[in-house]
């Protein structure tokens, strides 16, 4: 079965979740903890969200960049006291199924690790099979490359944008074990069988402490690759043997420890990629960029998913006046929502409209009576006028669902944490969004405003606002 075409944009346009719950039980690799998760399929828009059934309340873990609250030896999440680690190998699999909503219920603090790979949840979320949703998937593309570099371990990753997902990797470790690997995930990659069963590596030499120490209490030789670059002391090869009975085989103090050998000959490039998939899964959508990384790890990986997420959220943010498209409601429009004619009309054009969200449109030229004075050599519109620009957009969202909307007004009851950010000069469009932030409650209206020109913040407030009927 072949997965990775679901990525691109090619296939797959709607957003998807399971069409049951799938069930997984196993041991954590840091913790040890015997583990009971569940995956259960989730609405519209909801995300991959985790819950700790464990916890008193039952708290949520949203699987997005900005709660990584750890990358030592794997990635963490945490809002609060409720945090899950481990999550890269379960996040690679959702993302590279096309999985966009799910509720992962799970009463410990750590994934099961199961056997080091990504195969085992790719197997059986496959073989539970998807139910495609009535939503259309939310795809991230980079406005402008994004570059990100780790100076002390020479760690960096590209993203660029492109019209489907294309991953290239490569790692460069100072190992004549694994030396230097590359491997390449693009739309003729099946994940399921050429990148799902690759388990995670670690190097004797740096675990020994952690195991003497009793810290890495899941992990075992079925669940990782042990790799051996260093000698090892007569004391340490006692120490697997007596810890680990049946691990090392003869005489072996140097190479790839587990009998069974590697799944791929190049596992360990492999895996990384299966692990840089799952820490860009946090961006909370599917992906289409050219990604190049070179010795990816959790620190970076995280790194750059907050980035990609900052900038998805500004963009998500920032509203996009297209004037070859038609108006929602052109001028004659609004005349007929609002009471205020020119030269006091404050908005030509409302572009979007929600329950929740309303865009104007006011285009600024210097035929405005107000650049006559302010000022004559250096005309700006004035600051109060820009907000009253706002306030009239707000009012729109809300005398739209009014009767007879000729015959109210809205007026300021309060303003608050207003800043200016640039002037506005003729010239400029100006795109003011309006966001109800409480339920519309006797006729009062509380709002968050933004105006912008371009992709710059020209102002930014709150208001609170009153509609009141006129009177006859």
């Amino acid at each position: 079965m072949h997965f990775s075409g679901i990525l691109t944009k090619k296939n797959n346009a709607m957003q998807c979740t399971l069409s049951k719950v799938v069930k997984f039980e196993g041991k954590g690799l840091h913790t040890g903890l015997f583990v009971h998760m569940e995956i259960h399929p989730a609405s519209i828009n909801h995300g991959i969200v985790f819950r700790r059934v464990d916890l008193p309340g039952e708290p949520e873990v949203p699987a997005v960049a900005e709660y990584t609250v750890s990358t030592q030896r794997g990635t963490t999440i945490g809002k609060g006291d409720a945090q899950v680690s481990t999550i890269e190998h379960i996040m690679a699999t959702l993302f590279a199924l096309g999985i966009d909503n799910a509720l992962i219920k799970i009463d410990g603090p750590e994934v099961p690790i199961i056997d080091g790979s990504a195969l085992g949840f790719a197997n059986r979320l496959s073989e539970s099979g998807l139910e495609k949703q009535n939503a259309s998937s939310n795809y991230y593309t980079p406005e402008r490359t994004i570059y990100y570099k780790d100076d002390k371990s020479g760690s960096e990753i590209t993203i660029e944008p492109a019209s489907e997902l294309m991953i290239d990797v490569t790692i460069d470790f100072d190992s004549d074990i694994i030396g230097k690997q590359r491997v390449i995930f693009d739309n003729n990659t099946d994940f399921l069988t050429e990148i799902a069963p690759c388990r995670t590596f670690v190097f004797i030499h740096d675990i020994l402490p952690l195991l003497k120490q009793g810290l890495i209490k899941g992990g075992d030789i079925d669940n990782a690759i042990v790799i051996a670059d260093k000698p090892l002391s007569q004391e340490d090869l006692d120490f697997i043997k007596n810890s680990y009975p049946g691990v090392l085989k003869g005489d072996l103090s140097r190479g790839y420890i587990n009998e069974s050998g590697l799944r791929f000959k190049d596992e360990c490039v492999r895996h990384k990629l299966v692990d840089l998939i799952g820490d860009l899964a946090l961006t909370g959508k599917r992906i289409r960029a050219r990604i190049t990384a070179y010795k990816p790890g959790h620190s970076i990986n995280t790194i750059v998913a907050k980035i990609m997420r900052n900038d998805l959220m500004r963009s998500d943010a920032i509203p996009q006046y297209d004037p070859n498209k038609e108006p929602l409601v052109d001028i004659n429009g609004i005349k007929k929502l609002l009471p205020h004619r020119p030269p006091f009309l404050m908005v030509d054009r409302i572009i979007e409209m929600t329950e929740n969200v309303v865009v104007g449109i006011k285009t600024i030229g210097i035929n405005e009576g107000y650049f006559i004075g302010h000022f004559p050599d250096e005309p700006v519109m004035p600051g109060v006028l820009i907000l009253e620009s706002m306030a009239q957009v707000g009012g729109i969202l809300v005398l739209n669902e009014v009767d007879e909307p000729e015959k109210y007004s809205t007026y300021f009851a309060k303003i608050d944490k207003v800043r200016f950010k640039r002037k506005v000069v003729p010239g400029d469009v100006i795109v003011i969004k309006m966001t109800l932030t409480q339920p519309i409650r006797r006729s009062i209206v509380y709002m968050k405003g933004e105006v912008y020109v371009g992709d710059s913040l020209v102002c930014e407030g709150e208001m609170v606002a009153q509609v009141i009927k006129n009177k006859e």
